[in-house]
């Protein structure tokens, strides 16, 4: 059973992060579940999905929607696994990924739960992906995803293709969220393979 850590951020996108939770979960992983305050607000923007702030309560309404081995922890949850190097998962995506939570992260800030368990993962040279949700990028943007890739990052940006012919927003995120699995070698059929039937 894979461990990851899975953070949520306030760069919209939130499906991707929903999905991706359900999937990892469905696939029989154990996720330990980090979100900002700011997700939170995106949550409610764009999916009309109220996230507590309480770690258990939330725990527990996401389990019942999306069964198996989950654990929220809020981004001021120190004693969180996530937060030591003497207990890292075996990756970590940052899924939605604000440019915010980016740069601190290129920059070794560590300043809340997920930017220190971020951290964690390169300083253990462990997968961390990293799934921006931003356009355009500025130059800033670009040296800062530059400065993570040479520091062992995976930079996915939620840029989807359509040569599977989508004809819904949930296969358009099933896109994006497939390419996450593969970079965690997690199995899945969420969409057609290139060479396959199209």
């Amino acid at each position: 059973m894979k461990r990851i850590t899975l953070a949520w951020t306030g760069a919209s996108g939130m499906h991707y992060g929903l999905r991706l939770l359900e999937c990892l979960l469905g696939a029989g992983c154990r996720v330990d579940l980090l979100i900002s305050q700011a997700a939170r607000i995106v949550a409610k923007q764009e999916l009309d999905l109220a996230l507590s702030g309480d770690s258990t309560e939330l725990t527990a309404m996401l389990s019942a929607r999306y069964p198996g081995d989950l654990r929220v922890h809020g981004e001021k949850e120190w004693f969180a696994p996530a937060a030591s190097g003497s207990n890292p998962a075996d990756a970590m995506v940052v899924c939605p990924c604000t440019m915010g939570s980016l740069a601190a992260i290129a920059h070794g800030m560590a300043d809340n739960l997920i930017e220190r368990a971020a951290d964690v993962m390169l300083k253990e040279r462990r997968p961390l992906i990293l799934v921006p949700r931003e356009t355009p990028f500025s130059l800033i943007h670009l040296r800062n995803m530059t400065l993570l890739a040479e520091a062992g990052a995976t930079i996915l940006p939620a840029n989807p293709g359509f040569y599977h012919r989508p004809e819904t927003v949930m296969q358009v995120v099933d896109f994006v969220v497939a390419r996450i699995l593969d970079r965690l070698g997690v199995a899945n059929d969420l969409l057609p393979r290139w060479g396959g039937d199209v």
